[in-house]
């Protein structure tokens, strides 16, 4: 079982950046494809970012591409979303999720994550 400890979330201006970082603990961290979702309130949840095990590869949505950063650091457990040039749509719940691999692979589908933060909320004023 792994839990995933999402943080860094905060009220930030428009233009402004934030990081946040999720912990996670319970299994082999390297093992798993990691992802950033998010969800807006009265939308569904939508793929942020993503990245494989060895962080060699990463993938984004087209909202964020250019402005958001995923990266890791497997020995300390620890994925990150940089997000510079922070928009008020950029507004939402932000999760981390974690899929179980045994290749270097990612997902942008959030039905194919095996475990999921309690999220951290992310507010951008205009």
């Amino acid at each position: 079982q792994v839990q995933l400890v999402e943080s860094g979330g905060g009220l930030v201006q428009a233009g402004g950046s934030l990081r946040l970082s999720c912990a996670a603990s319970g299994g082999t961290f390297s093992m798993y494809a990691m992802g950033w979702f998010r969800q807006a309130p009265g939308k569904e949840r939508e793929f942020v970012a993503t990245i494989t095990r060895s962080g060699g590869k990463t993938a984004y949505a087209d909202s964020v591409k250019g402005r958001f950063t995923i990266s890791r650091d497997n020995a300390k457990n620890t994925v990150f979303l940089q997000m510079n040039s922070l928009k008020p749509e950029d507004t939402a719940l932000y999760y981390c999720a974690a899929l179980f691999t045994v290749s270097d692979y990612f997902s942008r589908s959030p039905s194919t994550y095996n475990y999921w933060g309690q999220g951290t909320q992310v507010t951008v004023s205009s």
